[in-house]
This record gives C-alpha cells, structure tokens and sequence, in this order.
C-alpha cells in the first residue's frame, strides 16, 4: 500500500455525534466508548497524515428547516430532522476540536445524505490526486460509512474499513456490520493494522485475513 496514493476519509466526526450535549451522542457513546474509538481515529488521522497519506473529512449539514430534504423524510434522515442535527453553522455540526482538519487536509463538500460520494465531490477529489485506496472511519458503522464503503467497492477503489475507528447505536449492530457486511466489500482492519501496513509492513492479519502490503 502506498500512502501517496492512500486517502483516511473520517466521516462525520462532528459534536452531534462525538460531543457530550450533542443531539445524537448518547445513542453512539456506548459504541465508541466500547471501541476506544476517537483516540484511536485522531492516531489514526495523526499517523496517517505522518506517513504520507491524506486525510479527507467528509462532515454532514444542512441549512435551517432542512430544504435539502423530502417534507416527509422516512428512516435515517427523519432521525436527523427529528434531533435538530447537523444544521449549519450550529455547533452541533462543527467537527470535534481534537478532528480540526490540519493543513494539506481536504474537506469533502455537499454531504446531504449517506454515502459520501452521493452530492459531494469526493470521488473527483480522489481521482484528481490518483488515490486507489480508500480508508473509512467514522459514523455510523452500519449507515454512513457502510454507504460509503459500498459505492467506493463499485467505482474500484481498493477499500479498507477500520473497525475501531467506528461507531453506531448498539454493539450489536457494530459487530454484525464490521464482521458480516464489510468483509463483502472491504478489508477490515483495525487502525493497527492500518498504519502498520501503510508504513510498509509486509504482510498483516486483518480481520483473519492476510493482506500484502
């Protein structure tokens, strides 16, 4: 694998998610709390960044009252309707201090809904800068980032997912989505695992599969 042509997208790492008084961070922080999860994500963007690798942000908003929306959403996005999340200019849709992009950063923008590359120009910013590998942490496992994963699986990336450096809204759809669903169209890994073989490590268990760096 080679960092200039790897990309860590970190989805979503914003106070309505990660923060303490954040519309939906009680129904995540038992997750990430399992997980270790944002320690893990800010070494993993931290180390990431060292090594050569660029890290993309791929935040979430919507302007007041939601007019990107149906009138009547359903499932997911009426939760975030429902909760008041992601508004612009709110602190709840800022991303988390300890996240702030640092220069040479990228942010994606346009996300409106759940994969990232739907309304964004996230896959013009990884074919411009020659990325082939796909590195996905954030929210929620099995939503967001599962989207993502998938699309990026169909337009030939070469995607990875790391494990603990997600979260959703119980353990148990944690452990069904990063064992059950995205082996099918990624390669899981801890972010461990990640960095060790971004920075040239020969071969390492992922998931109880080998991969070649």
């Amino acid at each position: 694998m080679d960092p200039k042509t790897t990309a860590v997208v970190l989805i979503e790492f914003q106070n309505d998610f990660t923060s303490e008084g954040g519309t939906l961070h009680d129904a995540v922080k038992g997750v990430m709390a399992q997980n270790n999860m944002l320690a893990n994500a800010v070494e993993l963007a931290t180390q990431a960044r060292e090594l050569g690798a660029i890290v993309i942000h791929a935040p979430i908003s919507f302007a007041e009252g939601y007019p990107e929306l149906p009138t009547e959403p359903y499932g997911i996005l009426k939760g975030v309707v429902d909760s008041n999340s992601f508004r612009k200019g709110t602190w709840g849709a800022q991303i988390i201090d300890i996240m702030t992009p640092h220069a040479g950063d990228l942010v994606v923008e346009g996300k409106r809904g759940l994969c990232g590359f739907a309304s964004t120009n996230l896959d013009f910013i990884l074919r411009q800068r020659g990325i082939k590998t796909v590195a996905l942490a954030g929210f929620l496992t099995n939503c967001c980032v599962e989207s993502t994963m998938r699309t990026a699986y169909e337009l030939g990336y070469n995607v990875i997912t790391l494990t603990n450096c997600t979260a959703t809204l119980s353990p148990e759809e944690q452990a069904m989505a990063t064992t059950k669903d995205f082996p099918m169209f990624s390669r899981p890994m801890t972010h461990d695992e990640f960095l060790a073989v971004l920075g040239g490590g020969e071969v390492v268990a992922a998931a109880g599969r080998g991969y070649e760096a």
